[in-house]
């Protein structure tokens, strides 16, 4: 999906407007607003919201796959960044001033099989491709942005594996991959 311009700007500003709505009531995110959407905006797609301050990771949550129309995906993720994501405390209204919101919007999820690590890093495109690991009830993603934080293929893969839960030298037949990439809006 690539958004117009107009769109894209839509989308920060209802990612701000649900963070300011929290603030003024943190308990739960409010209804979105019943205003008119393009086309694009109400199609199902899935996000993420990434906050940053001082160049340095806030919050963020979001959706692996498309459950909900865009706008309001975006919506609920912002809300959920800023208040609701268990790294952080929620967000307070001093923040507001230098916080700097990204949406990422998903494409489709598409399986990767592989059959050792070699193959699956083989199957990546660093930069570009975010990446999805299950085994069992365990479950993690990383968007293709945090290839700016671990750019060596081994590592990036190994600290999902830690953050789905399993030991970062670990590797079975099992684990199940999808790949993805995203379209990012940033106000920086």
């Amino acid at each position: 999906m690539t958004l117009e311009p107009a769109d894209r700007s839509r989308l920060l500003g209802l990612a701000r407007h649900s963070i300011e709505q929290g603030l003024e009531s943190p308990a739960a995110p409010a209804p979105l607003p019943a205003e008119p959407f393009a086309p694009a905006l109400v199609a199902p797609a899935a996000s993420f919201v990434t906050l940053k301050r001082g160049g340095r990771l806030r919050g963020c949550r979001g959706m692996i796959e498309p459950v909900r129309p865009l706008a309001e995906d975006v919506w609920h993720n912002a809300w959920a960044s800023a208040f609701d994501d268990p790294r952080f405390p929620p967000l307070h209204a001093t923040e507001l001033d230098d916080l700097r919101v990204a949406i990422s919007v998903l494409s489709a999820l598409e399986r990767v099989g592989a059959a050792s690590e070699s193959e699956l890093l083989g199957q990546l495109q660093p930069g570009h491709h975010g990446l999805v690991l299950a085994l069992g009830p365990r479950r993690a993603t990383f968007l293709p942005q945090v290839w700016e934080s671990l750019p060596e293929p081994g590592q990036f893969l190994d600290e999902l594996k830690a953050k789905a839960g399993l030991p970062r030298d670990f590797w079975s037949p099992d684990i199940e991959a999808w790949r993805y990439g995203t379209e990012t809006l940033s106000e920086d």
